[in-house]
């Protein structure tokens, strides 16, 4: 059977462009090492299974034969991964193949990256393919829902196992370069599949990659090949339009570098990217107006539920004055009417979340603006989802919800089917522990409707939808009110 799945793999690498065929044999021992396998003669494979099946029978054949020693989730992923590892070429091959495609268009170069990168499973297809996803129509336009099923729950046998390891501080984080083919443990995900794409950006070196778990197509991470942390300034202007030249098909944006309002990620300098339209894109503008000494370029407010400068012109560095003009205004800015301060004891609160995309032969700039304040009564941020809404949604929000692509919790999926069956049978919601964190939520649209089990389903989904346009809103530190749309203004007079 091992003969078998081996033939496989290597005539899935060919097909796939993974394998050139002088380097067969090579591969091929390389996997009869890996499996202890001394005996071996190549089968002619007539079917062409997914790669997920045949790395599924590989790892029986490991376990069986001792050689996976745990079926875990996380033993498994360090398993496939280090196969996958084997029949993936070598960092120069892929950013020679790269730099060909790009010669082409900028286009070709990512088409063939985002192919190779689904081809060795860094972009684990078959998982993603469980998310759920959904729109909701809005005030603000349709919003894109998911609920992220791609990250793997974690065995308690392989956290345990993670508990009594030895910590590494090598690699710094799961952004860095040297996760580059490194082999990984119980507590960091093996990258033997993983290749990156050198991108220079105003004079740094930083490099291109994929999401292993994309939340939108071409979902990519433009990383710093340093060890920083994040920060905003003009220089990261600067940067997402220079990556958009370079790139015109993508759009980039960088997470604010303020906790709170900032991503998961504060520790690497990074931005997010890829060639999808967010719902926050095609939003128009509700109300436009001159900046001085940038009246060349196009500037308003967009009709969005956080608080969103935009900016459109045709030159990087006019557009990149007038962001960073925007950005230090907004820094040193207080407003205590509207609850807005620029520090409380010496800690800094206003900063940005920028995002850049071509838009009809125009550079365009979209400045989120973005408060971090706390109170005794908001613990969690006065600019972030309120309780009411944690049954939902309680995470910062970062910069893809920002533009409009909400990424709720793989809970959500078991407690909806839940939800669904106690409203359908009448039981009290209040007395199922799972799910009695939605009873409010629920009595307050449950009447609406004329609920049935074909649109049960829909009608939550819905709502969930409803609730993450709150979700935003409460992160606008300019409210979508008269009295707020008045303050916004008050800080444009100031710019």
């Amino acid at each position: 059977m091992i003969d078998e799945l081996i033939s496989e793999l290597i005539g899935y690498g060919k097909k796939n462009g993974l394998i050139l065929e002088e380097d067969a044999v090579y591969i091929t021992n390389r996997l009869l090492e890996l499996f202890q396998v001394i005996e071996y003669e190549e089968r002619a494979i007539t079917e062409s299974r997914e790669l997920v099946y045949i790395l599924d029978d590989m790892m029986k054949w490991a376990l069986e034969h001792g050689i996976l020693e745990e079926d875990t989730i996380t033993a498994r992923d360090l398993f496939d991964t280090k196969i996958m590892g084997l029949i993936t070429p070598a960092p120069s091959y892929v950013r020679k193949t790269f730099a060909e495609h790009y010669a082409v268009s900028a286009e070709k170069a990512t088409d063939y990256y985002y192919a190779f990168s689904q081809a060795t499973n860094y972009i684990r297809k078959d998982r993603i393919a469980k998310d759920e996803k959904w729109v909701t129509d809005t005030e603000y336009g349709p919003i894109d829902i998911t609920i992220n099923l791609s990250k793997p729950e974690k065995d308690p046998r392989d956290i345990a196992k993670a508990a009594t390891a030895k910590q590494s501080g090598y690699p710094s984080c799961l952004l860095c370069k040297e996760n580059e083919g490194y082999a990984g443990h119980f507590s960091h995900p093996a990258r033997q599949n993983h290749r990156i794409i050198p991108i220079p950006l105003d004079g740094e070196q930083y490099f291109l990659q994929y999401s292993p778990y994309v939340y939108y197509n071409e979902h990519c991470i433009v990383f710093n090949e340093q060890h920083i942390p994040m920060k905003i300034d003009r220089a990261v202007f600067r940067k997402l339009l220079t990556f958009v030249e370079q790139f015109p098909h993508y759009m980039v944006g960088s997470n604010a570098d303020l906790p709170i309002v900032g991503g998961s990620i504060l520790s690497h300098d990074h931005f997010q990217g890829g060639r999808y339209t967010f719902a926050m894109a095609r939003a128009p503008y509700d109300y436009e107006f001159t900046l001085k000494g940038y009246e060349e370029l196009h500037a308003g407010i967009i009709k969005w539920p956080m608080s969103v400068i935009r900016l459109q012109g045709k030159e990087i560095p006019r557009l990149v004055d007038a962001a960073d003009h925007i950005l230090q205004c907004w820094r040193g800015y207080t407003d205590k009417e509207a609850f807005i301060f620029s520090e409380t004891e010496g800690i800094p609160h206003n900063t940005i979340t920028p995002i850049a995309r071509m838009h009809d032969g125009l550079y365009e700039l979209d400045l989120v603006l973005r408060n971090n304040i706390t109170t005794e009564e908001c613990p969690w941020g006065v600019y972030h989802p309120i309780e009411k809404y944690h049954h939902i949604k309680k995470e910062n929000i970062g910069l893809i919800e920002v533009m409009g692509l909400a990424v709720l919790p793989a809970r959500l999926k078991k407690e909806i089917v839940i939800l669904e069956d106690a409203i359908l049978t009448g039981k009290d919601i209040r007395a199922i522990e799972e799910i009695e964190k939605h009873a409010d939520w629920v009595e307050e649209w449950k009447d609406q409707y004329e609920i049935t089990e074909k649109n049960i389903h829909s009608i939550i989904q819905d709502e969930v939808g409803k609730v993450f346009v709150k979700v935003l809103e409460c992160a606008g530190v300019f409210k979508c009110t008269d009295e707020g749309k008045a303050a916004f203004k008050r800080f444009l007079e100031s710019v």
